[in-house]
């Protein structure tokens, strides 16, 4: 893959034009945050929000067996199989109409749910893939977990969860309105480092949908429309000569050397490269022995940057450091792109929508019992431990925007009007990718901020389908702070879903 044909080229050169156009329309045209404007009037009436919340309320203990089973299954990436079938069965339970494997992919799939003829279809994404390297129990107190090897350190049980039943919610609201129109459930595996929505979104798949609603777990509640870092990962393979390491080691070439010498030229990079752009990677493979000069060796690397265009010329670096470090160590490389990303579009049109249903919410209460547990993982915090409290407001609209994370998310920002918002499923204060996640993933703490985002997304979803004049507002700002030039291209080209990429 590092010797892209013409037609590739071609299609990287028209997707650089393109980006570059609709990346200067997305600086000059980015709207005000919410604050700046009135927020508008919320079309739910009482019984409308009254009626949402109880959907939610009543799925409650189904929603709870079933985020706490994908915790416990704690499955990684595209290696979904259980989680991804009890995501199913509970949405078919429902009514809904599934169809899997979507995309070239065993554990994507999508559930809808259509009611009368026409209106709008409203998409809710759901994740539900693991972390490897995170066993954790749940407790306040680092314990691993004998014979597991992953959890959810991100929170996607709860976040598949939790927007199955909002799903569930807005459809039984359109059965029992009348109200004609769509929703569709999109299951997505593999968000940590496998891209699944980006293989999803080049699948066509978001093309006949107006308004796309997702959430995260966090350590606070908060409608921000985020902004993320665009990013593309690939696994550098350096193929040398075995020998024996002391007795004939001038007969090898080590494919180590390659990996170290690479790593050595990228971190030179580093005083050169922007502030704000982030390169890590971690040694897959070293070789097998000391005494042997490894005859293979992988290194994994992500680049990131808010600006796609800034980040693929990083990467064009990072594999100019490959090729060097194979031609200074006389081994060879190829590498295979992992996947890659958009950096996401905002719409303040969308997140003042979902602000004004977070506010009818509110936040997260812990009882005696959860306080406890809380105080227990503010203890292992540090200096990152906020007040206690925090998690039990909504934050001002507007804070916190920046974001240095990356989300397969933001391919779906530019193909249609999509907003996110954070709930506190985490004790304040907890990193997301910590065992502290973890472990309040397993609680009630956890459930309860599920809950709660459930009866956000469905408030937003209602909202949406009662007022079209929203959406096509919605639609607006996305058209101009896309561009009007604007022709998505996927970041990983023409590659197959790497369905083994944990392996």
């Amino acid at each position: 893959m590092n010797t892209p044909n013409l037609a590739r080229a071609l299609r990287a050169t028209h997707f650089t034009f393109h980006l570059v156009t609709s990346l200067l329309l997305v600086a000059l045209t980015a709207a005000p945050a919410m604050g700046a404007n009135k927020a508008p009037r919320s079309p739910l009436s009482e019984s409308d929000t009254k009626a949402v919340l109880a959907s939610v309320e009543a799925h409650r203990a189904i929603d709870a067996d079933t985020a706490l089973a994908i915790w416990g299954f704690a499955e990684v990436g595209y290696q979904e199989r259980q989680s991804s079938a009890l995501l199913q069965k509970v949405l078919a339970d429902a009514g809904f109409t599934v169809t899997a494997g979507v995309a070239g992919i065993p554990t994507a799939f999508t559930a809808e749910y259509k009611q009368g003829t026409g209106g709008s279809t409203i998409g809710l994404l759901g994740e539900f893939d693991a972390l490897p390297g995170f066993s954790q129990a749940a407790n306040p107190v680092r314990t691993p977990l004998k014979g597991r090897l992953s959890g959810h350190a991100c929170g996607h049980h709860l976040f598949g969860t939790g927007s199955a039943s909002a799903a569930i919610a807005i459809a039984q609201w359109l059965k029992t309105s009348g109200t004609a129109g769509t929703v569709r459930f999109y299951g997505t595996p593999a968000e940590e480092g496998g891209g699944g929505k980006v293989y999803m979104a080049r699948a066509g798949l978001f093309k006949d949908v107006d308004v796309v609603i997702h959430w995260h777990p966090g350590d606070t509640n908060n409608a921000t429309q985020d902004i993320s870092l665009a990013n593309k990962s690939a696994k550098f393979r350096f193929h040398g000569i075995p020998s024996h390491a002391a007795g004939a080691p001038e007969r090898g070439r080590s494919a180590l050397d390659g990996v170290e010498a690479m790593d050595y030229m990228v971190n030179l990079m580093r005083e050169h490269v922007p502030s704000d752009a982030r390169i890590h990677y971690i040694i897959t493979n070293g070789g097998a022995a000391p005494n042997v000069v490894p005859e293979f060796s992988e290194v994994y690397y992500y680049v990131r940057h808010k600006d796609p265009r800034v980040m693929l010329g990083l990467f064009d670096r990072v594999v100019k450091a490959a090729e060097a470090g194979a031609l200074g160590t006389g081994t060879t490389m190829d590498y295979e792109v992992i996947h890659g990303v958009y950096s996401l579009l905002p719409n303040d049109t969308l997140g003042a929508v979902a602000d004004s249903a977070m506010r009818r919410v509110g936040g997260v209460q812990y009882t005696a019992e959860e306080r406890a547990f809380a105080d227990g993982i503010i203890a292992t915090l540090g200096t990152a431990a906020k007040s206690p409290g925090t998690e039990q407001v909504v934050q001002p609209y507007g804070s916190e925007r920046d974001g240095y994370g990356s989300t397969d998310v933001g391919d779906i920002s530019w193909l249609v009007p999509t907003v996110g918002i954070r709930t506190a499923t985490w004790v304040p204060g907890t990193p997301a990718h910590s065992w502290q996640a973890v472990a309040a993933g397993g609680t009630s703490i956890g459930l309860k901020g599920m809950e709660v985002a459930a009866k956000k997304l469905a408030l937003t979803g209602v909202a949406l389908f009662k007022d079209p004049k929203l959406i096509a507002a919605a639609r607006a700002e996305f058209d101009k702070r896309r561009g009007p030039n604007f022709e998505y291209v996927s970041i990983v080209g023409d590659r197959a879903p790497p369905l083994n990429y944990r392996n």
